[in-house]
């Protein structure tokens, strides 16, 4: 049992260390040198738990959605509309979590796309299913009349991470027009029921997450 505990606890190391050089001086930019000599380690050592870099940032991507999927998981399992469950899903401030701020904040330099890229593919692969879920559980109760909730919900999200970065190059009337669209688009995507959510009030309640 040691043995393992020794084994798991080099690994995260390794993951923890990748990270933070990914973080601030970019994926790009690291190399596997630097973590072996900010961990004291010999390559041979790096290269028994992974094969390369390119493996350390599968690892630390797949941490950061584990963490999403316990989130969307809690949230599915809470009291409430299917609609109150996304809308909560998407509201989460982020600035609670400072690790997760700032790793936000740092996947959009450049060195870090294929960081980006990844998260971004995870959240779609294995998160969504979790959001399609609770539209199912919407339907069923009438909330939504989408036929295609996976898919609707994948498009949302890779929407409006696409849309909504790099922000400060922007004019406040074209970010208004883009909240304005996404609110909008949420809506009819999923077919989101208004004798149940009524437009007006359900793209308020959007619009104010997207420009908080």
């Amino acid at each position: 049992m040691r043995i393992v505990k020794e084994h798991d606890e080099r690994r995260n190391e390794i993951i923890a260390t990748a990270e933070e050089f990914f973080l601030t001086k970019g994926f790009n930019k690291t190399t596997v040198n630097d973590i072996l000599k900010r961990i004291g380690i010999a390559k041979g050592t790096f290269y028994h738990y992974f094969v390369s870099k390119e493996e350390v940032l599968d690892a630390v991507i797949g941490q950061i959605i584990d963490q999403e999927i316990i989130r969307a998981k809690e949230i599915q399992e809470s009291d409430g509309t299917a609609l109150e469950k996304l809308i909560n899903f998407l509201s989460q401030n982020v600035s609670e979590d400072t690790h997760k701020e700032e790793i936000v904040d740092k996947f959009q330099m450049p060195e870090n796309a294929l960081m980006k890229q990844r998260a971004l593919e995870g959240t779609i692969n294995q998160v969504c299913p979790i959001l399609a879920e609770i539209i199912e559980e919407g339907k069923q109760h009438d909330e939504f009349k989408t036929d295609y909730p996976l898919e609707s919900i994948q498009f949302l999200v890779a929407g409006l991470q696409t849309m909504f970065d790099n922000l400060e190059n922007l004019t406040s009337e074209a970010i208004q027009n883009r909240v304005i669209a996404a609110t909008d688009l949420f809506f009819k995507s999923l077919a989101v029921n208004p004798e149940i959510h009524p437009y007006n009030r359900t793209v308020q309640e959007l619009q104010k997450i997207l420009i908080s």
